[in-house]
């Protein structure tokens, strides 16, 4: 069956109820039945409890309080490198932007002006420069962390579709990371800005940001922003900044410049938060 055939379903499916309803009974505190569930999905899974600062299933409230569990310290040591890995998960595609256009899959690309909400001046700051795309699935660490040090200037929230963001979708559904509903975080750095989108899926019941709490929901169906002043969010690199409630992606855009990517990087590879994600080569 052809990923285009694979996807045609999502396509008919109320994925907006189906997130709704996920979310509600996600963040329910509902005792055993909870437990229950919980004990399921890290036996599907394979979900690794070891590392868990708190490895005791039955201590967990709700499902969401189990999914954006923290790890133990030192669980994840950070590399020397100057831009790290901000997530536990999987290559999806990383490398240069052409222009305005970010890869995909085969046969797809999509724009940066798409991706941050149709402001065209911010995504020309990333024109000819670099991106990566991480997907977290089920069993992941669905806490995001900083690449680098940064100070935060603004956020908006996109609506958007619900598509799942899996490597079959992404094959299947053009514009995919531009399609769905996303959180984009603009920063500035010592080298200059980058931008981390975190973007939503079906089931994905919400997504936080450590400076705001709860992005989403509410799904108001227009874009929202937030505009942050000089030295209001400053985060160094590997600190939390957000997490995502069930598995999506982030997406992430650097400028142009001599960036290399970790040689051992390539796509549908296991990464891990803290690895070695590229270097800045002096030019």
């Amino acid at each position: 069956m052809s990923d285009r055939l694979a996807v045609l379903p999502q396509y008919l499916m109320p994925k907006q109820a189906l997130t709704t309803l996920a979310g509600k009974f996600a963040s329910a505190q509902l005792g055993g039945l909870t437990t229950s569930v919980i004990r399921r999905f890290v036996a599907r899974y394979k979900v690794n409890m070891a590392e868990a600062a708190n490895p005791d299933i039955t201590s967990y409230a709700s499902f969401n309080d189990f999914f954006t569990r923290a790890l133990k310290p030192g669980a994840r040591p950070l590399a020397e490198a100057d831009l790290i890995c901000p997530v536990d998960g999987a290559i999806s595609q990383f490398g240069p932007i052409e222009k305005d256009q970010i890869f995909q899959a085969k046969g797809h690309s999509y724009s940066t002006t798409t991706l941050v909400g149709g402001d065209a001046a911010a995504a020309a700051r990333f024109d000819n420069g670099h991106f990566a795309t991480l997907y977290l699935s089920p069993r992941d660490y669905h806490r995001i962390h900083m690449p680098c040090a940064g100070e935060l200037t603004r956020m908006v929230h996109v609506p958007g579709d619900l598509f799942s963001v899996n490597p079959t979708t992404a094959r299947g559904v053009p514009g995919l990371f531009a399609r769905n509903e996303r959180v984009v975080c603009f920063f500035e750095s010592t080298d200059g800005p980058f931008v981390l989108v975190l973007v939503g899926a079906t089931i994905v019941g919400s997504m936080a940001t450590v400076w705001h709490g709860q992005v989403n929901p509410p799904r108001s169906g227009t874009s929202r922003q937030w505009d942050y002043a000089n030295g209001q969010v400053q985060l160094q690199k590997g600190e939390e900044m957000g997490r995502f409630l069930l598995g999506s992606t982030v997406v992430m855009l650097f400028p142009q410049g001599p960036l290399q990517f970790n040689p051992q990087w390539a796509p549908t590879r296991a990464i891990q938060l803290g690895e070695a994600m590229a270097q800045r080569v002096p030019s």
